[in-house]
C-alpha cells in the first residue's frame, strides 16, 4: 500500500500545477507535440517541456516520435487506477490492506 500512496502522492503533485492541469486536460482532446502545447499555453516551449518531464515523472504521459516531433498522451490506465485509488479512500476502502494488492503494480 505504501508503495502505490507514494505512486499516488507524485500523481497528485504533478497535477497540483495550473500548466501541468492544463496540459492533460488537452491531451485527453488530443495528442500533441510541445510547441503545440506551448502555443495553446501560452509558455514557451522549455517550460512545456520542462512540464512533460514532470507528467512522465509520475508516468502520467508518454512521448511517440512522429517524423521531427514527438506527440505526447496520456497514460489513461495510470490516470485511472489514481482516481480509483482516491475514490476507494473516501469511500473507506482505502485502509483495507487486502485491497491494496489492485494497485501495486
Amino acid at each position: 500500500m505504501v508503495k502505490y500512496m507514494d505512486k499516488t502522492l507524485k500523481v497528485i503533485k504533478a497535477l497540483a500545477d495550473e500548466n501541468r492541469f492544463k496540459i492533460i486536460e488537452l491531451l485527453l482532446q488530443k495528442n500533441f507535440c510541445v510547441g503545440a502545447l506551448a502555443k495553446r499555453l501560452g509558455i514557451s516551449k522549455s517550460a512545456v517541456s520542462q512540464h512533460l518531464k514532470i507528467l512522465r515523472e509520475a508516468d502520467l504521459v508518454m512521448g511517440e516520435k512522429k517524423g521531427y516531433y514527438v506527440h505526447y498522451r496520456v497514460k489513461l490506465k495510470n490516470l485511472r487506477k489514481t482516481g480509483e485509488y482516491l475514490l476507494e479512500l473516501e469511500e473507506g476502502q482505502g485502509r483495507d490492506l487486502k485491497n491494496c494488492h489492485k494497485y501495486s503494480e
